[in-house]
């Protein structure tokens, strides 16, 4: 953009240019009346600051919940409460289709594509993809009298001591969450199979991963285990029941199937200590981003028989009785009623969706185009449920228009009556009035999502979604209302649509922000994915 203009979305669905003065003047204006609109139950909300705790599972479809998909192969009972004791967001979206780019969005509210990496995922080593001094969920938590605490799997980079021929585990861990706003950290860095597993505590592992190994035949699924024997020396393995040879570090007690129970178990402990402090005043916020149901399916014994979707099925009624455990210490504690819990997911279902749907009949996508790595609704509408017994008016709700998990930090600040920074939240539009009042009229801005296959991007308004070209691929256009599965492209009827929506993506992309304020450099210029638009139209609208 040139200097002194912004891009708003104001009102629904019209795009304005304004200058910058006169949208400082517009920013409190519209502050003041939304605020003013729902004062009496932002003050009821505020008189007892909720604790926050943000479920976060792992490659889980829309289908994949029993209370969303009426014909799902299994039952998720504490899912299904959650809706039933809340909303669901039923258009609910991760800003990306794989997991790196999609905990950037959640935790940062900023569309990942922003920064340097705008494809694919971290490995288990790698510099944080959340750069210091970026504002988090847990700084925002953190600045406002919150104690801070993450459990699970990370996967946005970490800083190992010494490289792993030369290991010395005596030494901290840096550039990994207690350095993003986090007092307390308890998980793995990434996702199984990029290795570097043990217990981190911390910044250490109590036990380090001193030995090696890699994928071996799961005899209960599709995919691969992480589990003893383990190895001694790295390198090549000849360890003919694994089905990758080249071994990565691990630690000699770690065993995949351990992790939903070990990551609730302390998670729960962390919550245990932090009660006494939540019902004087000081209340706590819990990021709990689960390894399940991600590869390896790996369901412990106990849950094998379960449900109608063979291992699958079982992995998820797993998660679903861990997320039963923490409902029921935060009613034994007493802070039930005060605490918001946010359920989500980070992108669609893992593509053993396809042998699942033929073998069991159950629909992971929950009739949705696609699953993870896709830029169709299947790879980034998910689970999205808020439960808040406190504050949330009339649960049991359904809200059906779009909203992200970018937001979360825009809907957290408003509700805790904070201000966000020009830098911070780029893309995180609040939803407050939808937890607060029933007849809130709330619409958010246009939507962007991207994919990790072929790298193409989508922008969503209201019930029209465009896929931009890219490649050899032409542009896609959907009405969702009328086709939630996108069968039907209808950009060759409706290219007014497509003009419009081209233009609306093209600012929001190269303003560097989807939200009222001052236009914020995107990480990096023009980028090779952006084929619909020249560099030259990019910079235009940039500077």
């Amino acid at each position: 953009m040139k200097e002194g203009l912004l891009t708003k979305f104001f009102p629904p669905n019209t795009q304005i240019f304004i200058t910058r003065e006169t949208n400082m003047k517009m920013k409190y204006l519209l502050l003041a009346v939304c605020f003013c609109s729902f004062l009496s139950a932002v003050a009821r909300a505020q008189s007892a600051r909720p604790n926050v705790i943000v479920i976060f599972t792992d490659d889980q479809g829309y289908g994949d919940v029993s209370a969303l998909n009426p014909d799902a192969k299994f039952e998720t009972p504490n899912m299904d409460r959650l809706a039933r004791e809340g909303i669901i967001f039923s258009n609910g979206h991760s800003a990306d289709s794989v997991c790196t780019p999609s905990r950037y969005s959640l935790l940062t509210g900023r569309y990942p594509w922003r920064t340097t990496r705008k494809q694919g995922v971290l490995g288990a080593e790698a510099k944080c993809m959340i750069v210091d001094g970026r504002a988090t969920l847990a700084t925002l938590f953190k600045e406002n009298g919150y104690h801070t605490g993450m459990v699970g799997k990370w996967h946005l980079g970490m800083d190992f001591p010494g490289t792993e021929k030369d290991r010395d585990w005596s030494k901290p861990i840096q550039d990994m969450p207690l350095d993003k706003g986090f007092d307390y950290f308890y998980g793995v860095p990434a996702s199984l199979n990029y290795g570097v597993l043990a217990w981190f505590e911390g910044r250490y592992a109590k036990v380090p991963p001193t030995v090696y190994t890699n994928k071996k035949k799961n005899p209960r699924h599709m995919d691969y285990r992480i589990m003893p024997p383990y190895e001694t020396e790295p390198g090549i393995s000849n360890d003919p029941t694994r089905t990758v040879k080249r071994n990565f570090e691990v630690a000699p007690d770690f065993i995949d199937n351990q992790c939903l129970t070990r990551f609730t178990d302390k998670a729960i402990e962390w919550m245990g200590g932090k009660v006494a402090d939540a019902k004087d005043g000081k209340p706590f916020f819990l990021y709990l981003p689960f390894t399940s149901p991600h590869y390896p399916v790996c369901p412990l014994p106990e849950f094998h028989g379960k449900g109608d979707a063979g291992a699958y099925g079982e992995f998820v009624i797993e998660t679903d009785y861990h997320i039963g455990r923490v409902l029921e210490f935060l009613k034994t504690s007493g802070i039930d009623e005060n605490t918001l819990v946010v359920f989500s997911s980070d992108n669609g279902p893992e593509k053993s969706w396809t042998q699942r749907l033929k073998d069991f009949g159950h629909d992971s996508r929950g009739g949705l185009r696609e699953g993870k790595r896709s830029v169709y609704e299947g790879g980034q509408r998910v689970p999205f449920i808020v439960r808040w017994p406190a504050g949330i008016k009339q649960p049991g709700r359904r809200w059906e228009k779009v909203v992200c998990q970018t937001d979360l930090l825009a809907t957290f600040a408003e509700l805790l009556g904070a201000n966000l920074p020009d830098n911070a939240g780029e893309d995180s539009h609040s939803f407050a009035p939808v937890l607060l009042d029933p007849n809130a009229d709330y619409q958010r801005v246009p939507f962007v999502s991207h994919d990790s296959s072929d790298f193409r991007y989508a922008i969503t308004e209201g019930n029209w979604k465009l896929i931009l070209p890219s490649g050899r691929k032409s542009a896609e256009l959907y009405d969702l209302a009328s086709d939630r599965a996108e069968t039907t492209n209808v950009a060759s009827s409706h290219p007014e649509k497509v003009q419009e929506l081209t233009k609306k993506m093209n600012v929001l992309i190269a303003s560097g922000r989807s939200t009222i304020g001052a236009a914020q450099p995107n990480d990096t210029g023009y980028w090779k994915d952006l084929t619909w638009m020249t560099q030259q139209e990019y910079d235009e609208l940039a500077n």
